[in-house]
């Protein structure tokens, strides 16, 4: 088949009244606008098509007029299923008013969604989005009263909940690439990302739909690497070359290479982030930040802590990931946002999702809006204002420690930061802190239950999640608990001991946060719980090169637990840990003898698979049994007392 590249007035004018049209895009990246511009006019200049519906993954749009915000008008859209919709707030608005039918499912969820109507599949188990607005015991995804049909549904299969997506036709496909030849395959070598790009041809092809795609440029036949080609051409059925305003790499940056990974960008070059309340929160998260770990920074008040990982030399540490399938690097912020300088891989949106939902990231660190003593999160509803989820549900439900990042309140908050301590000069009109969220996009009882490790990181405190509700934990300097924390929260939280937050997050330089992590000495990396009843090691980034090491070792340890009453359980964190081979024997030998004497259980956690086979058979040589449970080797001793 030859096709010669069409106008898009041409491409749009097969679309039909009623059709379910798919439209590409993560904020400016991927987004067609040469082809939902064409859309627009046609319905403007001839009252059709009317009565489409608009399935989107992310928000294609800009938060003002373009994108799908170009197709925001009454008649012309029936009904919206998408995963996000804030920087779509024209169309979202006919959502609120009840102008159209509208969804609001997880942005991951309608992502792999394209896979299973490619695949003629009835639909989509997953549980993301149990104990959430989108589980049907609460609104099903719903957004008004006009939307009546059940696009979830709550499946039970050997005793486990499930959420089943119910799958539809696509008609017509709006996609966007970099280059096409005659026969129209695409490549995408000038995009920051692949999107779904593969999956949504292939559900509207196999939906007997039409595919069509914008691209910058045209090749002659034969001329595509086709390891480079990701929408074949057997797939498309027409090709419209943009103009290049309509054609940006993002709705902030016509081209950067290292978005493409062309080329690299200096990161050192990058300016440091102003001491203000949004370091301050970004800065307290990236404490949180595990060394060799995966991460997913959301959009808002986290992406910042990608500028302050960079500026502590962190980003060699750690790997930063972005939901639309960027791998490493350093993702970005704004109307760039989606992609990142320097990235290691970019794969395909629905496969991120599989990865994130099946355990895979280490961490995320996502925005807090509403929160209420239970835990829950609110980020996409707040009265007429529909912002969606995102990718939210996918990530906060599945990653293995959450950090939720926010300011304490909202509207007008003004902080100053002086000599190391924080001022509170002009409070926020509305309490973020409620005793009921108005929507739940996090559970924080399903993260109590399933023991998911969850932190709140405003400016002035830190809470974390426990099965007695919200507990506070850390207070910044300078703040006074009841007066500005408990006089402006609608609930009173759990109080214990509060601790300090750590003061190098105050002070106008760098935290030196790379070296507090490889460089810490031996002491301050062990803690003894309150209750003398457990012993943590925080042996993350730690090299043993010295006998004295070990000699030290263990007589912190002796020092620690001769005095106690009974054995403690002990847990140790191994993730960049190195001992020189010249030791290795001499550190297992150090770790068995204090094992017999002192714990009554230990748990070592690496993400390293080789690190946990060697440390299990090591322990078996010295009479340990080890058993492996989720990462962790877990040693129990009662055996052998």
């Amino acid at each position: 088949m030859s096709m010669q590249a069409m106008s898009a007035d041409e491409a749009v004018s097969v679309i039909r009244d009623g059709d379910t049209v798919a439209v590409s895009g993560f904020v400016g990246v991927g987004t067609p606008d040469e082809l939902l511009i064409a859309l627009e006019k046609r319905f403007l200049a001839t009252g059709h098509p009317r009565n489409l519906t608009l399935v989107f993954a992310a928000a294609p749009g800009d938060g003002k007029d373009r994108g799908l915000n170009r197709l925001a008008h009454k008649g012309l859209v029936k009904r919206g299923v998408g995963g996000h919709w804030s920087l779509v707030p024209k169309l979202a608005r006919l959502a609120v008013e009840n102008e159209i039918e509208a969804y609001n499912l997880p942005l991951g969820c309608v992502s792999q969604l394209y896979r299973e109507i490619a695949g003629a599949k009835p639909g989509m188990l997953s549980k993301v989005g149990l104990h959430t607005f989108v589980d049907p015991r609460q609104q099903g995804g719903k957004i008004n009263n006009r939307t009546t049909e059940d696009l979830v549904s709550l499946q039970t299969i050997d005793d486990q909940e499930w959420l089943f997506y119910k799958s539809m036709p696509i008609d017509v496909a709006f996609l966007r690439a970099t280059t096409a030849d005659p026969g129209g395959n695409a490549t995408m070598e000038r995009e920051a990302l692949k999107l779904d790009a593969t999956a949504m041809a292939m559900a509207a092809h196999n939906s007997d739909g039409v595919v069509i795609v914008q691209v910058e440029r045209m090749a002659e036949r034969g001329s595509l690497n086709p390891n480079r080609v990701h929408i074949p051409g057997t797939l498309v059925d027409c090709v419209v070359k943009s103009k290049p305003e309509n054609h940006m790499q993002t709705y902030a940056t016509p081209y950067n290479h290292a978005f493409s990974g062309e080329l690299r960008h200096p990161l050192e070059s990058i300016p440091a982030m102003p001491l203000d309340i949004r370091k301050v929160i970004a800065r307290r998260a990236a404490l949180e930040l595990p060394i060799h770990g995966v991460v997913n920074l959301g959009i808002g008040m986290p992406e910042s802590v990608a500028a302050v990982a960079a500026e502590e030399g962190m980003l060699d540490c750690v790997t930063l990931t972005a939901e639309p399938g960027v791998i490493g690097g350093m993702p970005q912020g704004g109307l760039d946002f989606g992609a990142a300088l320097n990235p290691d891989a970019v794969i395909q949106q629905s496969a991120q999702f599989d990865f994130y939902d099946g355990g895979g990231l280490d961490m995320a660190c996502l925005g807090m809006a509403q929160t209420d003593k239970h835990g829950n999160v609110n980020v996409s509803k707040f009265g007429s204002r529909f912002a969606g989820a995102g990718g939210f549900i996918n990530i906060s439900q599945n990653a293995s420690r959450l950090v939720l990042a926010g300011t304490f309140t909202a509207g007008g908050l003004k902080a100053e930061i002086n000599n190391g301590a924080l001022q509170i000069v002009q409070e926020g009109h509305a309490q973020k802190f409620l005793t009921a969220v108005e929507q739940i996009t996090f559970s924080g009882s399903l993260a109590a239950e399933t023991e998911q490790p969850v932190l709140y990181v405003t400016e002035r405190c830190v809470f974390r999640n426990t099965p007695q509700g919200l507990e506070l934990i850390e207070v910044a300097p300078g703040v006074d608990i009841d007066r500005d924390i408990l006089a402006h929260m609608a609930f009173t939280p759990v109080i214990g001991d509060v601790i300090t937050m750590n003061p190098m997050i105050f002070e106008n330089r760098p935290m030196e946060l790379k070296a507090s992590i490889f460089d810490a000495p031996l002491r301050d990396r062990i803690q003894l719980s309150q209750d003398q009843t457990a012993l943590e090691f925080n042996f993350r980034g730690l090299r043993i090169s010295d006998p004295k090491q070990l000699v030290d070792l263990r007589a912190l340890v002796i020092e620690i637990c001769q005095p106690l009453l009974t054995k403690v359980d002990c847990t140790v964190y191994y993730d960049g840990f190195d001992v020189i081979p010249e030791l290795d024997k001499s550190y297992r030998d150090l770790i068995a003898e204090l094992e017999k004497t002192y714990y009554k259980t230990t748990k070592r956690i690496s993400r390293d698979p080789f690190m946990r086979l060697r440390f299990g058979a090591e322990l078996a040589k010295r009479d340990l049994h080890a058993r492996l449970v989720r990462g962790a080797i877990v040693t129990n001793h009662a055996v052998h007392e």
